[in-house]
């Protein structure tokens, strides 16, 4: 059984946390979708497992999606995990690596600040559809932190300890590509280079964290294909995965009970 965590004082839900202490890098503007922030989440009754995960919603590179925000970070918090909804930037006003650089602050932000709420350092991160896609670039594209850097943030690493997928976006190479966000991220034109770096299963390795994917046979938006190239890289590198995939319904379903139940029980497993 995971340990119980009493939490600080200090951190309130719904309180928002602003990555930078002054403009993010890139920084076009100072309106809220100019200034990337967490939303936190604390488990009831002020005590929890002491770990943590960023939440990733998905809109395309384009939008966030409500329903994918708060709601899965309150069932987090409910089973006694400290959730933080990511409002990261998004195109076509941001292009890569903006976005990929928010959720990697996000990470080591809650990492780095988590003794001060009762953590333990351990954070995975959570992704639905375009959000899916930036949780796995994410969970592929990573460092152990920079031990040179100024701020203390950068100095944590940015791998996260697993990572959840629901009908993520994975590639952005072939007819399985979701052109949309691809176009929001990367431009009209990118360069092959980049779309391929960008084509998460092609950038599984063995130190790929675990990964708990739900794909829908019946999704017409992102075809389930994203997320059995994605979860066939993770087996091909030794990397747990458990995979739900089946006739679930149509792209955008949320938070459910046919994959939370099993992704709190995967959870659990991991010791988070």
């Amino acid at each position: 059984m995971a340990p119980v965590w009493a939490f600080a004082a200090g951190l309130n839900n719904g309180q928002e946390l602003k990555l930078y202490a002054g403009a993010a890098p890139a920084a076009k503007g100072e309106a809220p979708e100019d200034v990337p922030a967490l939303r936190a989440y604390m488990p009831k009754g002020g005590k929890g497992t002491g770990a943590a995960v960023v939440v990733c919603p998905g809109g395309g590179y384009h939008g966030l999606a409500a329903h994918e925000g708060e709601p899965v970070a309150r069932w987090l918090a409910d089973n006694g995990i400290a959730a933080f909804v990511l409002r990261y930037r998004l195109g076509p006003k941001y292009h890569h690596p903006v976005e990929l650089g928010d959720a990697q602050r996000a990470i080591r932000y809650v990492r780095s600040h988590g003794k001060d709420w009762g953590l333990d350092g351990r954070v995975g991160i959570l992704g639905f559809s375009a959000g899916g896609h930036l949780a796995s670039s994410a969970a592929t594209h990573f460092d152990d932190g920079k031990p040179d850097a100024d701020d203390p943030v950068e100095r944590v690493s940015c791998r996260p300890d697993l990572q959840i997928l629901i009908y993520p976006v994975i590639t952005f190479t072939g007819p399985e590509a979701h052109k949309g966000s691809r176009k929001n991220l990367l431009g009209d034109n990118p360069d092959p280079a980049l779309v391929d770096l960008l084509s998460n299963e092609k950038q599984v390795t063995s130190r790929t964290p675990p990964a708990f994917i739900v794909g829908s046979t019946q999704d017409t938006v992102v075809p389930v294909a994203n997320c059995d190239m994605y979860a066939a890289a993770l087996k091909a590198a030794g990397v747990p995965c458990e995979y739900l995939r089946g006739a679930y319904g149509q792209h955008g379903f949320g938070l459910k009970d046919f994959w939370s139940e099993p992704c709190t029980q995967w959870l659990r497993g991991q010791k988070f």
